[in-house]
């Protein structure tokens, strides 16, 4: 046996015993209200002011409406939420995205034109050679 192989072995040997030894993980419940508490109070006071006045645009109550939801109603059920449900829901719709996936759509039908003019089914760009 060469030195590599010996060496391989002993490093293969020795890295399967260390993974027969057990780990030891710590780990405590954590109760909900603990991962729902507001960290300042001032901060969800603001939260609440945003998400009410998103329900308070008039795109955003023709939507409810479109989707049979009386906006009076959606209004007061805001007002009913608990500081942390504000806080998530503020959350989301600060993450929601402004222009609809108007931007994913673009890039999708960019890239099937690219292909189907490098396969020579179309000729919308300039710049592509067909295979065919």
């Amino acid at each position: 046996m060469s030195t590599i192989q010996r060496l391989i072995a002993s490093t293969l040997v020795v890295s399967c015993t260390l993974m027969s030894v057990p780990m030891r993980a710590q780990a405590d419940i954590i109760p909900t209200e603990a991962l729902l508490a507001p960290a300042d109070s001032a901060a969800t006071g603001s939260a609440r002011e945003r998400v009410q006045a998103f329900f308070e645009r008039s795109d955003v109550q023709r939507a409810l409406v479109g989707q049979g939801v009386d906006a009076q109603a959606a209004q007061e059920r805001v007002n009913a939420m608990s500081d942390a449900e504000v806080a998530q829901l503020d959350g989301r719709i600060a993450q929601a995205p402004a222009g609809g996936e108007v931007l994913g759509l673009i890039f999708t039908i960019f890239i099937i034109l690219l292909v189907t003019d490098i396969l020579g089914l179309t000729k919308v760009f300039p710049f592509t050679r067909s295979v065919r």
